[in-house]
């Protein structure tokens, strides 16, 4: 079922159960903060694939999540601070008129059946991380907290291999791209194989520049 949902274009991937803090000054995206606010409604957030948040005229991916409102402060003059958290995966089926701010119908898009994560995968691509991390603390003669708050492996954690591959990678600074991969990867596996691909290639980058 694809329901209309107001939506907000950004220059950033954002993954699930992230904080997203936004400044508002444009009169369209006013609107669709008063109407969130008065209905209590989220909204949609996508990464921008050509062109600038301001101004629309972008062209803009299919892919994104839903993000509500937690806190607002009114500027006055259409202008407001707001505090978001991101939560489900979606995917746009269709682009509605930018009228009065842009907006699409689109459905949740959860984890489509694939093969399993298994903890030794999960292990892996987490032992890849810590190497990387590792590698810049030497580099900088720096001390990187542990693991458990690094990655957050030390909680009690119920969630699915999915969700916990998307929660991984907030932590890791992988490029717009490769969140974005993360981001649209259609099941857990496929989401491991491309936070794996992404920490090898930021690990890649890092040994470039600590080696000139």
């Amino acid at each position: 079922m694809f329901t209309p949902l107001a939506m907000f274009p950004l220059e950033s991937a954002l993954l699930p159960d992230e904080d997203l803090p936004l400044r508002i000054f444009e009169p369209r995206y006013g609107a669709l903060v008063r109407d969130c606010v008065g209905n209590g409604d989220p909204f949609g957030v996508v990464l921008i694939s050509r062109g600038r948040e301001v101004g629309g005229g972008d062209s803009r991916c299919d892919v994104g999540v839903l993000a509500r409102i937690t806190e607002h402060a009114d500027l006055g003059s259409g202008r407001y601070v707001l505090q978001c958290r991101t939560g489900e995966r979606i995917r746009v089926n269709e682009w509605l008129p930018d009228d009065p701010y842009p907006r699409a119908t689109v459905r949740i898009w959860p984890d489509e059946p694939g093969d399993p994560v298994t903890p030794a995968q999960f292990l892996d691509v987490e032992d890849r991380v810590m190497a990387l991390f590792e590698r810049v603390a030497a580099a900088r003669g720096a001390q990187f907290p542990g693991r458990d708050v690094l990655l957050g492996s030390g909680r009690s954690d119920a969630r699915d291999a999915g969700e916990r591959l998307y929660a991984l990678a907030s932590r890791i600074p992988i490029g717009t791209a490769d969140r974005y991969a993360v981001l649209s990867a259609p099941s857990a596996a496929d989401r491991l194989a491309a936070l794996r691909e992404a920490v090898d290639s930021v690990t890649e980058m890092v040994k470039f520049q600590l080696s000139e």
